[in-house]
């Protein structure tokens, strides 16, 4: 008995030692690291050392010369703005989709689960033409809105919805899989209660989805930044009105300016990543708030 104890707890992991040394059903954990640092390091480190290398080729004068241009402010104002317009829109119409194919039950739910995938494999381009085919003066969405004097395409609204389509799928399959987990027990104690529907959506259902929210919002975001190919046919590209930072870049290579172009770049990731670090922060208190509650 003594000696099948003892093999029993040979073969068991143990629990006091490190991640690295547990057993696993794929073993080798020095060749996965090495692995994983290596293609990491080929596929993003090196790329951005090399735009930080490019940039840094520049002296600060140079480098602020070229930020401070109005009109590299003024695509970086409208790229960002416009940027977190559409993720805040799609974190209200994804919650209401998500919602939609969880909660309920109806013909052509399928179909439409399969719609929000779309812009995933949908070319960008195809997208920007088809957007502003619907959203010129002459189109079938932006003709009810030319009598009122509101221009959608070419112009900032035509950015804004061209954005709302590419991150749309973001927040959807963020926030659909946690609303499929969270538990309709905790909603019908709230209403035995007495609460009504939207107390009990305020106070229990949104702070389960919150996380969920914030993470949509970010990838909507970070996606909205560097979208290119659906924007360039819907926005008119004029210099200081509807021209947006991934633009910018490809005018400046193509003008041979290639660190002026590093310098944008950086500046655009810069402010991307530490916005989503904030965002990431956020989400995390707002978990262990929730937790806690």
């Amino acid at each position: 008995m003594t000696a099948m104890t003892a093999t029993a707890v040979k073969a068991t992991p143990d629990a006091a030692q490190p991640p690295f040394r547990r057993w696993s059903v794929l073993p080798g954990f020095g060749p996965a690291l090495g692995f994983t640092l290596a293609y990491l390091s080929l596929i993003v480190l090196i790329p951005l050392a090399a735009l930080f290398l490019k940039a840094a080729q520049m002296d600060w004068a140079s480098i602020w010369g070229v930020l401070a241009n109005p009109r590299v402010f003024a695509a970086f104002r409208l790229t960002f703005l416009a940027s977190a317009i559409a993720a805040a829109i799609n974190c209200i119409f994804g919650l209401v989709i998500a919602w939609l194919l969880v909660r309920y039950r109806f013909w052509g739910r399928r179909i439409v689960d399969a719609l929000v995938d779309l812009p995933f494999a949908l070319p960008t381009a195809v997208a920007g033409v088809s957007l502003s085919a619907l959203m010129a003066k002459n189109g079938w969405v932006g003709s009810f809105f030319a009598p009122l004097g509101i221009d959608i395409a070419y112009a900032p609204p035509g950015i804004v919805v061209a954005l709302i389509f590419v991150g749309l799928p973001f927040v959807v399959r963020t926030v659909q899989p946690v609303l499929q987990d969270f538990e309709p027990e905790l909603e019908e104690a709230a209403a035995t209660l007495g609460a009504d529907r939207w107390v009990t959506f305020i106070r229990i259902t949104l702070p389960a989805l919150a996380p969920a929210m914030l993470t949509g919002f970010a990838l909507a975001f970070a996606r909205a930044i560097g979208e290119y190919g659906s924007v360039i046919f819907i926005a008119g590209n004029r210099p200081g009105l509807t021209e947006i930072v991934p633009l910018l870049i490809v005018i400046k290579l193509e003008e041979f300016d290639y660190r002026g172009a590093a310098v944008i770049a950086v500046a655009s990731l810069l402010i991307s990543f530490a916005l989503l670090i904030m965002i990431n922060i956020l989400q995390r208190r707002l978990g262990r708030h929730h937790d806690r509650g």
